[in-house]
């Protein structure tokens, strides 16, 4: 299944991702910081939804109270 998510709070604007048998594939953030976003996409990819989520969730940027790996674990979070 294809994801397409609009984060919230952060700078990056749109996170699109594949997630078939519980493993997720193809991360793409739009906008933000983009090589570090290209990093935490090759260093997701084939790991299991849950593994992402448990390393991600709560990351906090500057006191904005999420982040941009924060996002994309709400956006894993919505779709398994």
């Amino acid at each position: 299944m294809n994801v397409n998510f609009t984060p919230r709070g952060v700078c990056s604007r749109n996170i699109n991702f594949d997630l078939e048998d519980g493993i997720i594939k193809n991360v793409k953030f739009t906008g933000g910081c983009n090589g570090n976003l290209q990093g935490i996409g090759k260093l997701v990819e084939g790991m299991k939804a849950e593994e992402v989520i448990s390393r991600l969730e709560s990351i906090n940027c500057n006191g904005k109270g999420t982040s941009c790996p924060d996002q994309l674990a709400q956006a894993i979070k919505a779709n398994i």
